[in-house]
């Protein structure tokens, strides 16, 4: 009886163990991921979700050209297909370009061929629009399992996560989003914040944007540089 008791503990743990890995952005049991530097490095990297986003992409631009900032923007394919031309002012700003998939599904819970549709679809959609872009990869929610990784990587993605994040998705005051990224910061951090929402276009990101440009002026004052994550991959 005990011996049972004990087995289905372990079982039970297993389980919770590896749901939690699957959704843990610096989770490593099922693939490697980059999700920041080592720790004490002056750069850190803002990277953008779920753009492009009409208007509230554009005014995020305008607040990173006015610090001479580069960032990282993950961008649904199927926004890219519905405005090409936020897209396209990403990247002549200067920004790096990663794929978000085509719809913004929950990977786990998708088969191999759902999978590569997505990666597939969004990488399409970013080429019709900008031309080449990275090779970088952030599954949607940071949901990800052996498959994800796998179909990621036979495509030539890298996928790419976070370990600090502004919890910025339900819009809530510059305030709090400050506060929550200011309490995680250690230097090498990849920052997670939202320029759109998966559910529709035109998500009121005015918050993060106010923000962030409080952010940027509080760590390049403290003297951090901020980067893309392609250049923080190479430092």
């Amino acid at each position: 009886m005990l011996a049972s008791v004990i087995a289905g503990t372990a079982v039970g743990t297993a389980i919770v163990a590896a749901g939690y890995q699957s959704m843990s952005p610096t989770g490593q049991w099922y693939g490697r991921t980059f999700t920041s530097l080592s720790r004490g490095t002056k750069q850190l990297a803002l990277t953008f979700d779920d753009g492009p986003n009409d208007p509230d992409t554009l005014k995020l631009l305008e607040v990173l050209a006015r610090h001479n900032v580069r960032a990282t923007f993950f961008l649904i394919g199927r926004y890219v297909r519905e405005r090409p031309d936020l897209a396209r002012e990403i990247a002549s700003s200067g920004h790096a370009i990663g794929n978000h998939t085509y719809t913004h599904p929950l990977l786990i819970f998708q088969n191999e061929a759902e999978i590569r549709k997505q990666l597939s679809g969004c990488r399409a959609a970013i080429q019709d629009a900008v031309g080449e872009h990275s090779n970088l990869f952030r599954p949607p929610f940071g949901g990800r399992r052996p498959a994800v990784l796998r179909v990621a990587g036979k495509l030539g993605f890298d996928p790419i996560m976070w370990n600090v994040t502004g919890h910025d998705w339900n819009a809530p005051p510059a305030a709090a989003i400050e506060v929550k990224v200011a309490r995680q910061i250690r230097g090498g951090d990849v920052i997670l914040l939202h320029d759109g929402g998966h559910k529709q276009m035109g998500a009121d990101r005015s918050q993060t944007i106010l923000a962030t440009d409080h952010l940027i002026v509080r760590y390049k004052n403290e003297g951090y540089d901020f980067v893309t994550i392609p250049a923080m991959i190479k430092s």
